[in-house]
């Protein structure tokens, strides 16, 4: 277990800390806690990268747990930011049925031998929609925070899409029937 890995799983530990704080009622500041624990968990995600490839640390667990762990983190902050109104569930569907998609593409590459590095229509979707919910959480309110809500929940769902869109398109000989 090297220390990638082990601040992998620190971020999965997080995510029922930061859910606690985001969701349990009358918690002093219990949002402005969730947010820093959410911004903490992202940041965790840049910092594990980044000391596996320079430390050549990466593993198979690396490789698998790490974007399960940015899925689960955002994910459940959406998910509860569903339950708190602030972004709707159409929005959300539509980003976790990507990350299925996603996943389960990943499945049929790996059963073929294919690993498939993430890209970088990806690695800005995952920022952007980290971005948004932090502001979502912060909730400073008036309308224009209300318009930066919304420019970041349409530009998150469109990258979401566009990432997806590109993800198959650069990997279609996966899908291809003649092997």
């Amino acid at each position: 277990m090297n220390l990638p890995n082990k601040i992998t799983l620190f971020r999965v530990f997080l995510i029922p800390v930061f859910l606690v704080f985001l969701m349990v009622p009358d918690i002093p500041n219990g949002n402005w806690i969730a947010m820093g624990i959410f911004i903490v968990a992202s940041l965790s995600d840049m910092v594990d990268g980044k000391i596996a490839r320079k430390y050549k640390l990466v593993t198979d667990f690396g490789k698998f747990m790490d974007p399960l762990a940015d899925k689960l983190l955002v994910c459940s902050a959406l998910i509860a930011l569903i339950e708190l109104g602030k972004i709707p569930a159409w929005v959300v569907i539509v980003i976790i049925a990507r990350e299925f998609a996603i996943s389960g593409f990943r499945l049929v590459a790996a059963d073929q031998g294919v690993v498939i590095a993430a890209g970088w229509w990806g690695k800005i979707k995952t920022t952007v929609q980290m971005v948004m919910v932090i502001v979502l959480i912060a909730d400073i309110g008036g309308k224009p925070m209300h318009i930066v809500e919304l420019v970041l929940i349409y530009a998150a769902l469109a990258l979401t899409i566009i990432s997806m869109l590109d993800y198959f398109i650069r990997n279609r000989s996966v899908l291809s029937t003649e092997k």
